[in-house]
């Protein structure tokens, strides 16, 4: 078995993902084999990944940030990397994917009792995923400080001791309270949870690290572990793919660029890194629209992103105000895309009638194309070449979705993929919409459709721009964090 370190946060979003991708590349540039593993994430930005040993085509749905740490460790994504995966359908329930494959659905409070039962397959899993590895990272979810939940917990502490992984805990000093939320956990840790950690990191330091010596040795003073550095705010860190919907109130209006995308935070928004591409090109500006604010009017193109809810989203949408905005942009000759739910919601009507998605069983659509959708048990997770029809370019990207769409606009499909049309495009070809996720990301492809809009693209290689970010990452964690340290811990 490979050796192992886990990094786990004194609460959500430390930027665990981020240190554990550069970590990752860091090992890589030493020579080492090393993979990412993630016992449980919850997030409805997916990637489809390899399932070991399926001789079909089809592949497993794990978290987007195992998919980048993958990639920072130049290997193939695999669902063991990622073995249970929460996909949040309501504020209460959440689609369980297991392994790869949807293992059913689960309200939170059932869902603890069912952990219990999913340990096995995350230790099948982590014994899957050492082999031929000399190293594995291991993310935490959360923190360990939720000692409510820890009797049944299978992310933090409760993986940590079944596999006996040592513990770097990460503070996030951005948030303010760094030094309590560290000697906090330490205070509240049962005695078998606290001596799995082997020391800490300060990460998202803004300024002259020097000020925080002091803060070290309080640190120290009442918990008594070691500090492996302190990591300052990383801003290669935006050029990476974000994976939790949380980061999406911290986006904002930027600089006025030739190009204005809006993009609604739809309530169970899904895989929106597929406006990373956009938000690189330094023509164009991205900006994610939160409820309660109208869509920009001088916005020159709106994009409808995925959903794990199409027809809740679609019912807030219209409660928000989004589709008089969304006619009005078109009165201007707007342009319109909408990948995946959001293709959906462009359609006619969207109907369930299965009640997969919930209670409610059909919505109206915004009616900017001509065409249905009826949710079908079923589920398409795929990686897939296709090609671009309205360009004739080629593209790469995946899907991962429920139901069919038919009518009279995919007479005009968008693109062809495995050999089949899909999508829609309207009379005018100014709304269309794909199943297909990564869409921008093919940079001959972006370049032509934003040259369509009147601006000039395409001359980012995003793919590369992700790998010069991962290695500007690791660069600076070599820096400042004591890596010998770090990986000459793990066991």
């Amino acid at each position: 078995m490979a050796k192992a370190i886990m990094l786990q946060g004194t609460g959500s979003d430390v930027g665990k993902t981020v240190l554990v991708a550069g970590l990752c590349r860091a090992a890589k540039k030493r020579g080492l084999k090393v993979r990412p593993f993630k016992p449980q994430n919850m997030s409805n930005n997916a990637a489809v990944a390899d399932i070991p040993g399926d001789n079909n085509k089809s592949g497993g749905e794990i978290g987007r940030a195992q998919w980048l740490q993958a990639i920072a460790c130049g290997v193939a994504p695999s669902v063991h990397m990622n073995p249970v995966l929460l996909k949040p359908q309501t504020d209460v329930g959440a689609q369980v994917i297991v392994q790869g494959k949807v293992f059913g659905e689960a309200r939170a409070r059932d869902y603890q009792v069912l952990k219990a039962r999913l340990m096995d397959a995350v230790l099948d899993s982590w014994g899957k995923i050492g082999e031929g590895a000399d190293l594995v990272i291991v993310e935490g979810a959360g923190s360990p400080a939720e000692i409510n939940l820890r009797s049944r917990d299978i992310a933090n502490m409760g993986f940590a001791t079944r596999a006996d992984v040592p513990v770097v805990l990460v503070g996030d000093i951005d948030r303010g309270g760094v030094i309590a939320s560290v000697a906090g956990t330490h205070l509240i840790l049962p005695e078998e949870d606290r001596r799995m950690i082997v020391g800490y990191l300060i990460n998202k330091f803004r300024g002259d690290v020097s000020l925080f010596d002091d803060g070290i040795k309080a640190i120290e003073k009442f918990t008594g572990w070691r500090c492996f550095g302190v990591v300052p705010w990383l801003k290669a860190a935006a050029r990476l793919p974000s994976e939790d919907s949380v980061v999406l109130e911290r986006l904002a209006s930027g600089e006025a660029r030739a190009l204005k995308v809006a993009v609604p935070m739809l309530g169970r928004i899904a895989n929106f890194d597929d406006l990373d591409p956009l938000k690189a090109e330094p023509q164009v500006e991205v900006v994610f629209v939160p409820p309660g604010k109208p869509l920009p009017a001088d916005a020159g193109l709106v994009v409808i992103p995925g959903s794990k809810s199409t027809i809740g989203d679609l019912i807030r949408f219209r409660e928000n105000g989004w589709d008089r905005d969304l006619a009005a942009h078109r009165r201007r000759g707007g342009h319109v895309v909408g990948i995946c739910g959001g293709y959906q919601m462009l359609g006619r009507m969207v109907r369930d009638p299965d009640g997969i998605e919930g209670s409610v069983t059909e919505a109206e659509g915004l009616g900017l194309l001509d065409v249905e959708t009826v949710m079908e048990p079923e589920k398409t997770v795929r990686n897939v070449s296709a090609h671009s029809l309205q360009f004739d370019l080629p593209l790469e990207g995946y899907e991962i979705h429920l139901g069919r769409t038919t009518g009279p606009d995919t007479m005009r499909p968008s693109a062809i993929i495995n050999g089949v049309a899909d999508g829609a495009i309207s009379a005018d070809g100014k709304v269309s919409g794909t199943y297909m996720h990564g869409l921008f990301g093919a940079d001959a492809f972006r370049g032509k459709f934003l040259e369509s809009l009147g601006i000039k693209g395409g001359g980012v290689d995003y793919r590369a721009e992700v790998e010069r970010a991962l290695d500007d990452v690791a660069a600076e964690l070599e820096s400042h964090l004591d890596c010998d340290a770090i990986f000459g811990l793990a066991r």
